[in-house]
């Protein structure tokens, strides 16, 4: 690696033929606009964000004055690429632009929005798709098919994260010369972890695999797991996938039995997809706990799904637990509660 080579000079590297020059162009693209999504983040009352819901989105969620505006810089930075069919969080429908584009993008322009009156971390998420040959269907495709995914944290540096298809980059805003310049290079996430992160207040609502599995890891080294484990929480996704790839952990958003969390919660196109590339793509990985995320496609623009990611060997645990016919847990039973369990 060239270190502190910019992402411009990375990218041109890559762009070897005319669809990679493309896929190129679309993320100098997202990064411009993170360029842009900073300088409001930091200004934040300065620049007039405040924060407050505006309306509600086609999901039903808040949708906050710097979602809608992060939303059209991001168009308007896509504006000069070749781009089939877009998919964002804040629209109701795809937009088609140029159906003979050989790339299609789906994207999250400000993820974790609730954080910004508390000052925390949030992020934009994409997800760059292969065109098939009707636009529309760009986005009936499984997790498999990404050419090209990343996500920018806007937190005390603004970094982004970036996976061409060949290993995972990291690149952060050099806000003199208002650059992206690059880190590190091939991250690799440990496959072990003594970090976990879940809203531990929604116990009560878990499946028993996910409190067989919480309930180990706070057990630490007198458990089975013979580790003593910390626990996070931050609530952005973009900030909780940067922890992992810079150090390890597992993050589990799961379905729960909760009105709106039984299918999970998390959007396919635009969270799960691109997260679980990226994950994969770093030798880390990503579940419902049932099913690869990267294995299924949507069936509806804004479909969500539970999404474990992170440390593999962590990852493939909760897998087999959730395999297992053998997992019995009451869920009303205190946090620190003693239960059995077959753990093989």
């Amino acid at each position: 690696m060239d270190q502190g080579q910019t992402l411009r000079q990375h990218l041109d590297g890559f762009a070897t033929d005319p669809d990679r020059r493309l896929i190129a162009d679309a993320v100098a693209a997202f990064a411009d606009a993170a360029i842009e999504i900073t300088e409001l983040t930091c200004g934040g009352a300065l620049a007039g964000i405040t924060g407050e819901g505006q309306t509600l989105n086609g999901d039903g969620d808040i949708q906050k004055d710097l979602d809608l505006q992060a939303d059209r810089i991001i168009r308007r930075a896509l504006a000069g690429v070749s781009v089939a069919a877009l998919a964002s969080e804040e629209a109701n429908e795809i937009e088609i632009r140029d159906p003979a584009s050989a790339i299609s993008i789906a994207f999250d322009p400000l993820d974790g929005s609730s954080n910004i009156n508390t000052n925390m971390s949030v992020g934009t998420i994409f997800s760059i798709v292969r065109t098939p040959l009707h636009a529309r269907a760009a986005f009936t495709q499984p997790g498999t098919t990404q050419l090209a995914a990343g996500f920018v944290v806007y937190g005390p540096q603004t970094s982004l994260v970036l996976t061409l298809g060949d290993g995972v980059d990291i690149f952060t805003l050099d806000r003199k010369t208002r650059a992206f310049r690059q880190i590190r290079s091939q991250v690799k996430i440990p496959p072990n972890t003594a970090e976990f992160a879940i809203n531990a207040s929604n116990r009560r609502h878990w499946d028993p695999p996910i409190l067989a599995y919480i309930d180990d890891c706070i057990a630490g080294a007198d458990g089975v797991l013979q580790t003593n484990f910390n626990m996070r929480w931050i609530g952005s996704l973009v900030a909780e996938a940067y922890r992992i790839l810079t150090r390890g952990g597992i993050f589990l958003y799961p379905a729960d039995a909760r009105d709106g969390y039984r299918e999970g919660r998390l959007r396919l196109l635009y969270e799960a997809h691109p997260m679980a590339f990226i994950m994969e793509q770093a030798g880390g990985g990503a579940t419902t706990g049932n099913l690869r995320i990267l294995d299924l496609a949507a069936n509806t623009l804004h479909q969500r799904v539970p999404l474990i990611m992170g440390s593999i060997e962590s990852v493939q645990r909760l897998e087999r637990m959730h395999m297992s016919p053998d997992i019995k847990f009451e869920r009303n039973a205190p946090l620190f509660a003693t239960r059995g369990l077959f753990r093989n």
